[in-house]
């Protein structure tokens, strides 16, 4: 999983350093060698079709006109694309296509559409001055297309596999009496399924097909089971589990939601030597058979009986089972997959004298477990838990999920346990059962989407690294083919608020574009016909609180296409989901008064602000209404946005001008002449200055100054929940106060974003105090340690801190405008654009301040240097030196001047707590907030003059001072 530092990523493109700006100091210079500036233009890369990321063959499409990217990973100095040619392989014939044009992500297919089980093999050049080489193939092959495609039939036994049964398992027989040359499997499910060819896999995923919305979207899956066929009789046995189909799911502990029988859908279709083509489909001819999975839930477990025989007669019947064809979907993104296993790292014995294994690592899968010296019918059970609490698994937070895998094990002398039907998250687990277990007899299986990864991020701070390890570990586990809010509770469900704020971040770090398009695919599926977005997607609450409009949650529905538009450059998620987008503005334009203000409602507000009441997360400082009606304006602008990329102006000039009136209404409801924000809060500043509602420059420039206050009078700690902690950041260093906001995010204490760092977490919490610093779970009886959502301030590390952003839809220009933290020395990022690896590293030593810059082919890099210089450049590798400028240290004139200096801010928390007077350099903020703008020599009387004799303060004040 770990790719190089973004340092010791180089292309062959020649650097240069052009268009600077700035003071002599600033120095530019070129790291190409003699090799590189006689760089050939490369052939580009194999064809990328749509957002599929496999390795290998495509297969499974369903777009017949399938989109074509590609990237080019060297070019001589002075390259711009003019054409491209196109080159298809299909059905016996050869053609090529030029496109005298220089886009090379998301092209147009050249040809006629493909058709269900068509293979197509591509290949593509590009010219600059002459052309490149040609890449290397890509192979697309279809699925199938139409209802009309599947002779199968779903299929379900009768008298087994019922609710509360074993799992089922199907088995259908072939007769193959010629070489094989060409086996397909297309398949799917009402459940979960793993399926076997005369008992081998057919591939490595598992929880085929995954989760969408099954009343309108069941994703099939294509299996090239070619090798698995033999000629003779060849048998293909269906497993099935409950999954989110029919399992125990959702905190209202309901079952079945979308049905009470499992059923499988299977058609194997078998070419040989001769022409021939076989097909075996489910249907009534099949039998069945209970499997010794006695039991299985996503939030309860499996138990497992080892004494099933594998030559258990299928001694059953099964029947068809009425389904809609027509809702059939191919995959849009990457299926689950097993990404890493993690061994052990301790075994101990808790103080009630349980077997605990510590995995190091809070992540979601499963225990293998290696079982050794145990008799027929003995019962083992694994339970498992994110966190430790006085040293025993800590339960609480899973509440009523059991979490727990059952076996009874064969009395083989050696057999390994792990269930196949359910999932866990877990750092820690206890066993009972076992008389023997050693560290290197159990590892934790780690499962999810089988996302690529494709951004990084490094700095000096290693707590900071941490955090950043965190988020991805967070994203890893909660990217379980839909984005869920926690792996682990009785939940697991897709919250849209969550990966609403966390879309950036997502696309960041890991290839999310096909990930998310599914899901957007289900939440469009799911919206009804008011526009009213359901709060998780897909929809098994069902309730009408849960439908009813909620701010910064039913505004993923617009929020998520936009932030993919920009970050993959994919115009036909705009196009595809424009009605959607306009639906929910058009819902909050009835939510909406007259005067365009939208108030009351079902909101969540600021969901977990660190003040808001444990019990009730949504009761947060930040007036809901404001928050409610910064979404209306913010959806309404991005609207219109969307309606100028797809060509439709008409669209564009009406939400355009929904979005200023909006505007205009929040700064009259809520903005005071002043500058305030109504609330007060954090969160509502960040939205206001982010989102750009306030637009007069002097009422921003008042309503930063009193953000910056906010964060000074909270001891630099954060105070802001969902909705405002991705922005607060950026907020701050917009407006000319970046050395606050470094400070918020270098910030250990509770609560903040390091605070759990330093008590050990290795993944994001739901609550900033979701364990207390006395290692105690928080009993809110809502905490999970496995939440993404507050992990999203990371976007603005990778584009401010390290300096990397996107500044034109898929990364076709890159802003490179690092503000680099007075408390590190270095920072780097890296990110796979979809033109190729764009990074940016910097570092300070010795007075100097250095630059490292990477651009791909097809790219241009703005570059804006901390103190002054800019430059546009192409692609390569290019650095920058500068002398840092070294800041002239005054005698502080206001308390905001003490305040604002960190190393006199601690040396008046250090002598207050020396000298008895205020051991908390929150509840000292809190004091000296009245007075930031009274002279420093106040001081005193702020915070010493009733305890310490005159004399004293004045030299605790000086000290401070100096």
């Amino acid at each position: 999983m770990q790719k190089p530092a973004p340092s010791m990523l180089r292309n062959k493109g020649r650097a240069r350093c052009r268009g600077i700006l700035g003071p002599p100091r600033l120095a530019c210079r070129s790291l190409a060698s003699k090799e590189i500036l006689m760089a050939e233009l490369a052939a580009p890369s194999a064809p990328r079709f749509e957002h599929r990321t496999d390795r290998g063959p495509v297969r499974g499409v369903t777009t017949a006109s399938p989109r074509l990217s590609w990237s080019v990973a060297s070019a001589p100095e002075g390259y711009v694309q003019t054409a491209y040619e196109v080159e298809i392989a299909r059905g016996g014939a050869t053609s090529r296509w030029v496109v005298e044009s220089s886009e090379q992500i998301l092209v147009a297919w050249p040809d006629a559409p493909l058709a269900s089980r068509d293979v197509a093999v591509v290949r593509v050049r590009v010219r600059g001055t002459g052309w490149s080489p040609w890449s290397e193939p890509g192979i697309v092959e279809m699925g199938l297309l139409a209802p009309e495609d599947w002779s199968a039939r779903f299929i379900s036994p009768v008298g087994i596999g019922g609710l509360r049964q074993a799992a089922p398992e199907v088995r259908g027989t072939v007769q193959i009496d010629a070489r094989v040359v060409n086996a397909r499997l297309y398949a799917t499910a009402h459940g979960i399924y793993t399926a076997r060819i005369n008992g081998v896999a057919v591939d490595d995923t598992v929880f085929a097909p995954g989760w969408t919305a099954y009343e309108s979207r069941l994703r099939t899956r294509v299996y090239d089971v070619t090798e698995l066929v033999l000629s003779g009789e060849n048998t293909l046995d269906v497993t099935l589990g409950n999954g989110w189909w029919r399992g125990r799911f959702g905190f209202l502990g309901e079952r079945a939601l979308y049905g009470d029988r499992l059923a499988a859908l299977a058609q194997l279709e078998v070419t040989t030597a001769d022409g021939a083509v076989h097909v075996l489909g489910t249907d009534e001819t099949w039998r069945a058979r209970s499997t010794g999975i006695l039991s299985d839930d996503i939030y309860d477990g499996q138990t497992t009986d080892l004494r099933f025989s594998p030559d258990t007669p299928f001694d059953r019947p099964v029947e068809t089972v009425e389904a809609d064809l027509g809702i059939l979907i191919g995959e849009d993104g990457p299926p689950m997959r097993v990404t890493e296993v993690v061994p052990a790292v301790s075994v101990s014995t808790s103080p009630s004298g349980r077997t605990i294994v510590d995995f190091g690592q809070n992540l979601v899968g499963w225990v293998r477990l290696f079982a050794r010296g145990g008799r027929a019918g003995d019962e083992v059970v694994i339970r498992h838990a994110e966190v430790l609490e006085r040293g025993e698994l800590a339960i609480e937070p899973l509440r009523s999920a059991r979490a727990t895998d059952t076996y009874f094990l064969s009395g083989a002398r050696a057999e390994n346990l792990a269930p196949s039907f359910t999932f866990h998250g877990f750092r820690y687990m206890d066993v009972t059962g076992l008389a023997e277990l050693r560290v290197e007899d159990v590892e934790a299986v780690v499962i999810g989407s089988d996302l690529e990864r494709i951004g990084w991020f490094s700095s000096s701070h290693g707590m900071l690294d941490q955090f950043h390890q965190n988020v991805v570990w967070g994203m890893r586990g909660n990217f379980v083919d839909v984005p869920t809010d926690c792996p682990q509770r009785d939940e697991r469900l897709g919250w849209t608020g969550d990966i609403q704020i966390f879309a950036p971040t997502a696309n960041f770090l890991y290839d999310s574009a096909g990930f998310l398009t599914s899901w957007l695919g289900d939440l469009a599926a799911e919206q009804d016909e008011r526009g009213r977005v359901p709060h998780v997607i897909p929809d098994i609450l069902r309730t009408e609180l849960t439908s009813s409009p909620a701010a910064a949650w039913g505004d993923a529905a617009v929020i998520v296409p936009w932030t993919l538009w920009e970050r993959t450059g994919d115009r036909g998620i705009l196009e595809r989901q424009l009605p959607s987008m306009k639906a929910w503005v058009d819902c909050l334009r009835i939510e909406a008064s007259d005067d365009l203000v939208w108030r009351g409602g079902s909101q969540y507000g600021d969901w977990l602000d660190p003040t808001a009441p444990e019990d009730d997360p949504s009761r947060a400082k930040a007036d809901p209404d404001v928050i409610a009606t910064a979404h209306f304006a913010r959806s309404a602008q991005i609207v219109a946005w969307a309606a100028d990329v797809v060509g439709d102006s008409s669209l564009a000039v009406e939400y355009a001008t929904l979005a200023a009136s909006v505007r205009a209404a929040f700064v009259r409801e809520f903005v005071t002449a002043s500058g305030l924000v109504f609330s007060d809060a954090q969160t509502v500043y960040a939205l206001s200055l982010h989102w750009g509602l306030i637009e007069d420059p002097a009422l921003r420039a008042r309503a930063a100054a009193r953000l910056a206050d906010l964060v000074r009078s909270s001891g630099f700690r954060i105070a802001t929940g969902f909705v405002g902690t991705p922005i607060v950041c950026d907020a701050l260093t917009d407006n000319g106060y970046a050395d606050i906001a470094h400070r918020l995010l270098l910030q250990t204490q509770v609560p903040s974003w390091l605070y759990p760092v330093t008590m050990g977490a290795t993944t994001i919490w739901e609550r900033w105090d979701s364990m207390l610093p006395d290692g105690t779970v928080n009993g809110s009886g809502m905490t999970s340690f496995n939440h993404y959502a507050l992990g999203s301030v990371i976007d603005w590390l990778h584009r401010r801190v390290a300096g990397l952003a996107a500044s034109s839809a898929g990364y076709r220009t890159i802003a490179v405008r690092p503000v680099p933290p007075k408390g590190l020395t270095r920072a780097a990022a890296s990110h796979r654009t979809p033109y190729g690896i764009a990074s940016v590293a910097w570092s300070r030593e010795g007075g100097e301040w250095m630059l490292e810059v990477e651009v791909p082919v097809g790219v241009t890099a703005e570059v804006q240097l901390p103190w002054g210089g800019s430059a546009s450049v192409g692609h390569g590798l290019h650095e920058w030196r500068v002398v840092e400028p070294t800041a002239e240290r005054t005698a502080p004139k206001t308390i905001r001047d003490i305040v604002d200096d960190e190393t006199r801010w601690l040396r008046l928390v250090e002598v207050s707590s020396l000298m008895g007077v205020i051991d908390s350099d929150a509840r000292i903020a809190r004091l000296l907030e009245p007075m930031y703008d009274h002279p420093a020599a106040e001081l005193g009387e702020a915070v010493w003059t009733r305890i310490w004799p005159s004399a004293t303060a004045k030299a605790a004040i000086a000290k401070i001072s100096d």
